[in-house]
C-alpha cells in the first residue's frame, strides 16, 4: 500500500463537497441524489450505479437541469453481501459523477479529471503515478485515438496510455441499452511489477493490488438493440468515482472502513463490544464482525430514511433491508455487542451525512424504530428456528443418523434465517453434525442466482407496454388521493412491460369498494381522451401550481412537470403517452399489504 496521496486525511464530507464544487464551477448544475429505490424500474431494486436514475436523460430526454451535470449518488448492491468484511466490499456506496447530455467532448471531460486529481488546490496527486486505459477498437468500433492523443497533450508518455479492448474499456447500462468506449484511470499504488513482469502487470490487467481505479469516463455514444449497435441521438458523457474506494487510497489506509465515515461506526462499534482495538484487529472473526456491523447499519439507515423508504417485509426491497438487519444482528453476538446498543448507533450515521442527505434527519425517529423493531423479530424467529432444529434433532436420533441433510440447513437459514452457525452449534451439543458440503452447494446455487438477477440492467424500459403503464401509474396516484385521502403518496413503483406494481402509505386495507372506486376513475380519465403536457418550470413554480413530488430544494434549478388536465400534475422524468386513450383498459388485480404502513396495488391494462 502507498503512503498518503493527501498532505492530511481527506473526509467523505470534504472529497464530496471538492468534487462538487469543481464541476459547480465547470458550469454544471450539481443535482441531488436520486432515490435509492428506482422508480418505474423493475430490472431492478435498488439504484446500483450513479448513471442508473440518469438513463432517460442518457437516451435523449432533456433534463430539467440542463446538459451539464454532477452529484454524488447513493447506491445499493447486494449480490456480493457475502464478500462484506473484507478490506474493499460494501453493500451502501456513494458514487460521484458528472455528466454531459450531448454537451462537451472528450477533451473537457479527460482534461476536468486530470486537472481534479492533480491540480494543487483540488486533490494534488502526483501525475507519474496516474496510468490511464483507453479502447484499442474491436466489433467494427474504431480505436479511440482521440482519447490517446488528448492523454499525450496532458503529457502522458505512450507506455503509460494502455490500450485495451471491449472486455476492459467499454462500458454498457446492461445487455441493451446506451453504451460506449471509455477511458480509465489508475492510481500506481507500489511503482513497481508484481511477479508477471513488466509487460503484464497493466492497469486494468493485472490484479496484483498494484492498481486502483480512481475514475471511468464513459463516452456514451452508442443504443444497443439486440445485436445492433445503434448511434444514441446525442453523444454523451458519464463519468464515475466511488467515493469510499477512492479515500482508501488518497489517505492511505488498508481498507474503505478506515476513511473517516466508516470509521466513525467501527470505533463505535469496538467501544461497544467493551474490547481491546487490538483483540478486534487481531482476530479475523471479530474484524470481519465489526466491518459487518458497521456496513449493514449505514446501509439500513439509508434504506429507511430515503425518500422512498423501505421498510422491513418479505419481498423485493424489504425482504433484502430484512436479511441486512438480521445480519447485523447475529454479528453483534459474534462481536459481543447488544443488539439495542447496534441499532442506537444509527444516530451516529445520521448526524455524519444528515448535512448532505437530510431526508436521514427527518426521518430518524423512523429509522430507529423500524431497526429495533426489526431486531426484536428477529430475536423471535431465532426462538421459532431453535425447536424447528430440535425437532430435526429428535428426527435424527429417531432415524439413527448423525448428518442434518444440507438442503434442510440451508431451508433454515434462507426461508427462516436461522444463522448457520447456530445450526452447527445446536447439532454439535447433540453429538450431530451438518452437511456442510450440501449446504455450501445450495447456497452457491442461491448467490448465482442472486448475482444474475443483480446482472440484469439497470436500463429503464421503454417499451410502448411500459410508457402507458407508466402513465397509468400518475392516474392511480391520482385515484388513490381522492379516494382515500390527500395524505395518500406514493412509495414507490415497479414497472415492465407485462404489470405494473405500485406502494403507497395508508393504514388499512383497502375496502372492495375503495377498489372499484378507484379503478372506476383511472378508467374514467383513460376513455375521456386527455392529452398529457409537459412543462420545465422551477420547483417553486411547481409547488405553487400544486404539483405532487418528491421534490428537493437543492435542485436548486428546474424541474419537469407532467399535467393530465384536471385528473394529475406531478413532477417526473418520463417517458409517458402523449394521450390517455393510448393506455387502453386498466384493471386492479391485487390491493395487497406490502409493509407496515404501506400498501401495494397490482394492475394490468390491455
Amino acid at each position: 500500500m502507498t503512503d498518503t496521496l493527501m498532505t492530511r486525511e481527506l473526509t467523505t464530507a470534504e472529497l464530496r463537497s471538492k468534487y462538487l464544487e469543481f464541476f459547480r464551477a465547470r458550469g454544471h448544475a450539481v443535482i441531488p441524489s436520486a432515490s435509492l429505490v428506482p422508480d418505474g424500474d423493475g430490472s431492478v431494486l435498488f439504484t446500483t450505479a450513479g448513471m442508473h436514475p440518469l438513463v432517460p436523460y442518457l437516451m435523449g430526454a432533456p433534463h430539467p437541469a440542463g446538459t451539464r451535470l454532477a452529484d454524488s449518488q447513493k447506491c445499493v448492491r447486494t449480490n456480493d453481501i457475502e464478500e462484506v468484511g473484507d478490506l474493499t466490499h460494501l453493500t451502501f456506496f456513494e458514487m460521484l459523477g458528472n455528466w454531459s447530455l450531448g454537451d462537451y467532448g472528450k477533451k473537457e471531460s479527460i482534461g476536468w479529471s486530470y486537472e481534479f486529481l492533480t491540480g494543487e488546490e483540488h486533490l494534488g496527486i502526483s501525475k507519474d503515478l496516474i496510468w490511464v486505459t483507453v479502447f484499442e477498437g474491436e466489433d467494427g468500433v474504431p480505436r479511440d485515438e482521440e482519447a490517446a492523443d488528448i492523454w499525450r497533450s496532458l503529457g502522458f508518455p505512450d507506455d503509460r496510455i494502455i490500450f485495451l479492448g471491449r472486455e476492459h474499456n467499454w462500458w454498457a447500462a446492461g445487455p441493451e441499452g446506451p453504451c460506449g468506449p471509455d477511458t480509465e484511470i489508475f492510481i500506481d499504488r507500489t511503482q513497481t511489477p508484481c511477479a508477471e513482469g513488466a509487460d503484464k502487470c497493466l492497469p486494468g490487467v493485472c490484479d496484483c493490488g498494484r492498481w486502483f481505479e480512481v475514475w471511468n469516463n464513459v463516452f456514451m455514444s452508442y443504443n444497443k438493440q439486440g445485436e445492433d449497435l445503434l448511434d444514441l441521438p446525442r453523444k454523451n458523457i458519464d463519468t464515475g468515482m466511488g467515493m469510499e474506494r477512492t479515500l482508501a487510497v488518497l489517505n492511505g489506509v488498508e481498507s474503505v472502513y478506515e476513511t473517516s465515515s466508516l470509521k466513525l461506526i467501527v470505533d463505535r462499534m469496538i467501544a461497544l463490544s467493551g474490547k481491546a482495538r487490538d483483540e478486534v484487529y487481531g482476530d479475523e472473526r471479530l474484524l470481519k464482525a465489526v466491518r459487518v456491523l458497521s456496513d449493514h447499519l449505514r446501509t439500513a439507515t439509508f434504506m429507511i430514511g430515503d425518500e422512498m423508504s423501505v421498510r422491513p417485509s418479505n419481498t423485493g426491497q424489504g425482504y433484502v433491508l430484512r436479511r441486512i438487519i438480521r445480519r447485523a444482528v447475529r454479528y453483534c453476538d459474534v462481536l459481543g455487542v447488544e443488539p439495542a446498543d447496534w441499532v442506537e448507533a444509527a444516530n451516529l450515521v445520521i448526524d455524519d451525512y444528515g448535512d448532505h442527505y437530510e431526508e436521514l434527519v427527518k426521518a430518524r425517529e423512523t429509522i430507529l424504530a423500524e431497526l429495533g423493531g426489526e431486531k426484536d423479530r428477529f430475536s423471535a424467529t431465532l426462538a421459532k428456528g431453535t425447536k424447528m432444529l430440535e425437532k430435526e434433532i429428535e428426527r435424527l436420533n429417531a432415524e439413527g443418523k448423525t448428518v442434518l441433510e444440507g438442503d434442510v440447513g440451508f431451508r433454515l437459514y434462507d426461508t427462516y434465517g436461522f444463522p448457520v452457525e447456530f445450526t452447527v452449534e445446536l447439532l454439535e451439543e447433540a453429538g450431530l453434525a451438518l452437511d456442510m458440503d450440501r449446504f455450501e452447494a445450495a447456497f452457491a446455487e442461491h448467490q448465482e442466482k442472486s448475482k444474475s438477477e443483480a446482472a440484469k440492467s439497470g436500463l429503464a424500459d421503454d417499451s410502448e407496454e411500459s410508457v402507458r403503464y407508466h402513465t397509468a401509474t400518475h392516474l392511480l396516484h391520482s385515484a388513490l388521493r381522492k379516494v382515500l385521502g390527500d395524505h395518500v403518496h406514493q412509495r414507490g413503483s415497479n414497472i415492465n412491460r407485462d404489470r405494473m406494481r405500485f406502494d403507497f402509505n395508508f393504514e388499512r386495507a383497502m375496502t372492495k369498494e375503495e377498489v372499484a372506486e378507484t379503478e372506476a376513475l383511472v378508467q374514467k380519465w383513460i376513455d375521456e381522451d386527455i392529452p398529457v403536457e409537459t412543462e420545465v418550470v422551477t420547483v417553486e413554480q411547481a409547488r405553487e401550481k400544486g404539483a405532487i413530488g418528491l421534490f428537493n430544494d437543492k435542485y436548486g434549478g428546474e424541474v419537469s412537470i407532467y399535467q393530465i388536465g384536471d385528473a394529475s400534475l406531478e413532477f417526473c422524468g418520463g417517458p409517458h403517452v402523449k394521450r390517455t386513450s393510448e393506455i387502453g383498459t386498466f384493471k386492479i388485480k391485487k390491493e395487497q399489504s406490502s409493509s407496515a404502513g404501506v400498501r401495494r396495488i397490482r394492475a394490468l391494462i390491455s
